[in-house]
């Protein structure tokens, strides 16, 4: 990932990253007010109701007033106390009930049993444990009816005035859907009285009213509230579209016993928070496509200012490490990216005039070592000539017999110091035109194994050991096997001369990754750290006689077969030189 890229993520994560957190945070803030103004209008929907609750509840109980304190009851309950038949009062409950407008109404003697029903005459004779209630505030109570279901309804309890033994009336108004009718609501909000009739949930039990399809979703938070008896609330989708969502509150009501009798639910549309929080999500994303945009406009103007510019820096740096020391960087800006083209471009002078002058005293240097080393290998047979000329010159005065066996010697003595001189000129020459490498693909292996025949003799007398481990698979090359052979060979007389004693000659060739790897160890003396590191200097040797030019010649063909060259101490002692030569990389067919 280049730098244009890391940007463009930077920035385009940046942004989205903003403005989720901006949407998410306004998005919780308004879920929390569109909440606070829930709670607020289902608490005052509840203290509504309750007023509501409250005055139903009055109404009823005032009604069972005026009933107990009627003369009529008063000259029932006297009759009923003197001995007369509760069975011609089994109907006296039908024309109070309609006179105070009650839905349900008993007279029930001073034993709880049910002297005269309205809303069921066979229950005469029945017990009816309300009457626990005289007295009390009107309450919630169940009332069974004949058809088999039950109704839930207002009640109270009183006792008529006077009466010895007590005679009670118990009577109240239902409670159900039209109860909330004319129950006033805000836009958006809808109340439901669930009945608690049946033992498991029955959308039936919301009355008539309702719309199952829509109360069949409170089932999860009128149970909670029905099991608790605590109010629960929750979030309820009627439909699968989030803008028909509602909040949704049950509040259980309870009677006398504490058992839940009846469920309000109090259902806010949620259309609201809804709609808002859908257009802070339609306006983040639009904020965020811009961002991106943004993003992209500001990577693509930072690239053009500086990615490119180091890119192209990159690119003039990569030229001078390969060797182009004119590479230039045409960068014009006046920051510090200007500011850094400007230093490379100042760098890139200066190495170049250092290198002229680098290059000038090393031609220098290398001139007068030249001159060095020639001047000293020249010296030593040159001494031996100037000898043997005087010791002729001086002869010429000896008899001829004498003189002619100091000509014949001295001009052996001539001969052999000449020949010496063309061995040094012509290793000089050698060094200074090393020709280049005929390339053919061969075997790796060849190359080892016609040096290790070539100096098996030699190596014998000198009681040199020599063992081999060579690759079992062909080990292809592209190389020049006279210069090769040259190489390996000079390699093997540097071993032979470290053993003057004996000792053993390690050659090995194997693969090592894509190179043929190479490696000459003896067991001689070894050689130190700081002379193995001069090792392939020109004209440096450690030999007591030597130009120090081959080492050199060898590092220069295998230079030109482009492989490697290096040294160090062997694992039994002495020095090892390995050699990696790349393999021809076989083709595969497609």
């Amino acid at each position: 990932m280049n730098l244009r890229q890391k940007l463009l993520l930077m920035f385009s994560l940046t942004v989205v990253g903003l403005v989720v957190a901006v949407a998410w945070t306004v998005s919780v803030r308004v879920r929390h007010v569109f909440d606070g103004i829930d709670q607020q209008q289902t608490s005052a929907l509840v203290n509504q109701f309750q007023r509501e609750f409250n005055r139903r509840a009055e109404d009823t109980a005032s009604a069972l007033d005026r009933m107990a304190a009627s003369d009529g009851l008063k000259q029932i309950a006297f009759e009923l106390g003197n001995g007369g038949d509760a069975a011609s009062y089994l109907q006296a409950a039908l024309p109070l009930a309609q006179e105070y407008r009650l839905d349900y109404l008993e007279l029930v003697a001073h034993d709880g049993s049910i002297l005269s029903s309205f809303q069921w005459t066979a229950r005469f004779g029945y017990r009816e444990p309300a009457i626990a209630g005289a007295g009390q505030p009107a309450f919630l109570k169940q009332e069974e009816l004949p058809d088999g279901t039950s109704q839930t309804g207002m009640f109270a309890v009183r006792t008529v005035a006077g009466s010895d033994p007590p005679l009670y009336v118990v009577g109240g108004r239902q409670i159900d859907a039209s109860f909330l009718t004319d129950f006033p609501t805000p836009a958006g909000t809808h109340v439901y009285l669930y009945r608690n009739l049946t033992g498991s949930f029955d959308v039936q039990n919301f009355g008539a009213g309702a719309k199952t399809a829509g109360v069949t979703h409170f089932q999860p938070v009128v149970n909670e509230a029905r099991n608790s008896g605590r109010n629960a609330g929750g979030v309820v989708y009627p439909t699968r579209q989030p803008v028909d969502s509602v909040d949704a509150t049950a509040i259980p009501l309870k009677g006398l016993d504490g058992s839940v009798l009846a469920v309000l639910v109090v259902a806010n549309s949620r259309r609201g928070v809804v709609e808002v929080q859908q257009h802070i999500r339609d306006v983040a994303f639009g904020v965020a496509g811009l961002g991106i945009i943004f993003a992209v406009l500001v990577s693509l103007w930072i690239a053009v200012r500086v990615s490119r510019p180091i890119e192209e820096l990159a690119r003039a740096a990569g030229e001078v490490a390969a060797g182009d020391w004119e590479t230039r960087v045409d960068i014009y800006s006046l920051d510090e990216v200007g500011a850094l083209a400007r230093s490379f471009n100042n760098m890139t002078r200066q190495l170049t005039e250092q290198r002229d002058k680098l290059v000038q005293t090393e031609r220098v240097a290398a001139w007068r070592e030249l001159a060095r080393r020639l001047a000293h290998e020249l010296k030593n047979p040159l001494f031996p000539l100037q000898i043997t000329v005087e010791n002729m010159v001086r002869a010429r005065r000896l008899p001829a017999k004498e003189f002619d066996e100091v000509f014949t010697e001295s001009a052996a003595t001539l001969q052999t110091e000449i020949a010496n001189l063309k061995t040094i000129i012509g290793r000089f020459s050698d060094f200074s035109k090393m020709p280049k490498p005929q390339a053919i693909e061969m075997d790796a292996r060849e190359a080892v194994w016609r040096v290790v025949k070539l100096y098996g003799p030699a190596l014998e007398e000198k009681h040199i050991q020599v063992g081999t481990s060579i690759a079992s698979e062909a080990l292809p090359i592209l190389g020049d096997s006279e210069l090769l052979h040259r190489a390996l060979s000079n390699l093997v007389l540097n071993a032979m001369d470290a053993m003057p004693g004996g000792g053993t000659l390690t050659i090995s060739v194997a693969r090592a990754g894509e190179v043929a790897r190479i490696a000459i160890g003896d067991t001689g003396e070894g050689m130190t750290p700081e002379e193995r590191e001069r090792l392939f200097t020109p004209y440096y040797t450690t030999k007591q006689h030597g130009t120090g030019l081959g080492l050199a010649i060898v590092q220069a063909v295998i230079s030109d077969h482009n492989g490697t060259i290096a040294v160090e101490g062997a694992e039994a002692g002495g020095t090892r030189f390995l050699i990696g030569l790349p393999l021809v990389q076989e083709e595969v067919d497609a």
